[in-house]
């Protein structure tokens, strides 16, 4: 089964769909979102991702109060939520700069009027971030909208993700295998949930979002069979912001996507066949014909 999005493609057969995460390493500058969609585009990725809230609804109660040392000075964790959220004019010139650059865009929305939010800017899909995967509500909406789903499943038992499956459908559905340590270290990767979650879940394409540091393990994923791979983005790790840690930076970013195509390619079909470029050794080394 494929789901298609935006432009493209995604499932079995086609290539890798991937995903630029820029989250909010963007850090409420509209001008370094803008920088960050270039670097997705010049390394050959095929969309970014932001991330959108509305702080008053989506903002735990036991971190609201919270105090958050910023680079705009120490504030309350619903305040910095509020400081680093784009409106509607930001998304308007960051979607429409990420169009131009031939990337589809979407988000992650963290609560209902997200949704309606989001679908009023006419985005190509939604993702379900890790931590939503139990919000029935938010689910709910999200089916509603009858767009594309990438659902991530960090932070999950086996059990929560066949309740959000339920509720969501697999029609226009794309799973995505993650664990959600910053950074995650290669021992909690565990990517044999990818088999997991295709023979679990047959027909719904799978993929991984990763929070590792490097490229091995986002490879590996590909050569695993994983449809999509999303991995955050940044100008660079030492930024202030939670996630800039477990980003990949430029150069990081281009390489993945070339890694990937190699791949790709590299995987083949699967039928065992003499190559061209084997005749000549052949004709060369082997003593005893068939």
């Amino acid at each position: 089964m494929t789901v298609a999005i935006g432009s493209r493609v995604v499932g079995g057969g086609q290539p890798t769909y991937v995903i630029a995460e820029i989250g909010l390493n963007h850090n409420g500058d509209v001008e370094l979102a803008k920088r960050l969609i270039d670097v997705a585009a010049d390394a050959g990725a095929d969309a970014v991702k932001f991330q959108k809230r509305t702080p008053d609804i989506s903002t735990p109660e036991h971190m609201r109060d919270v105090p958050r040392e910023t680079p705009w000075g120490t504030m309350t964790y619903l305040e910095y939520r509020h400081r680093v959220e784009f409106g509607r004019d930001e998304y308007i010139e960051i979607g429409d700069h990420a169009t131009m650059r031939g990337l589809d865009w979407f988000a992650s929305p963290w609560d209902v009027p997200a949704v309606e939010f989001l679908e009023d800017l006419g985005v190509v899909a939604h993702k379900v971030a890790s931590a939503c995967l139990t919000d029935p509500e938010l689910l709910g909406a999200i089916r509603e909208t009858g767009k594309p789903v990438l659902l991530s499943t960090g932070m999950s038992t086996m059990e929560q993700i066949d309740r959000a499956i339920e509720q969501l459908g697999t029609d226009r559905l794309v799973l995505l295998h993650a664990t959600s340590t910053y950074p995650m270290e290669p021992e909690e990767a565990n990517l044999r949930v990818l088999r997991v979650l295709r023979d679990r879940f047959p027909g719904v394409p799978v993929g991984y979002s990763g929070h590792e540091r490097g490229l091995q393990i986002s490879i590996a994923a590909v050569a695993l069979g994983a449809v999509a791979v999303e991995r955050h983005i940044t100008l660079d790790r030492t930024m202030w912001g939670s996630d800039h840690a477990a980003s990949l930076e430029p150069t990081g970013l281009s390489h993945l996507v070339r890694d990937i195509r190699i791949v790709e390619a590299a995987l083949g079909d699967g039928v065992k066949r003499v190559f061209p470029g084997e005749l000549a050794p052949m004709a060369k080394l082997r003593r005893v014909g068939a």
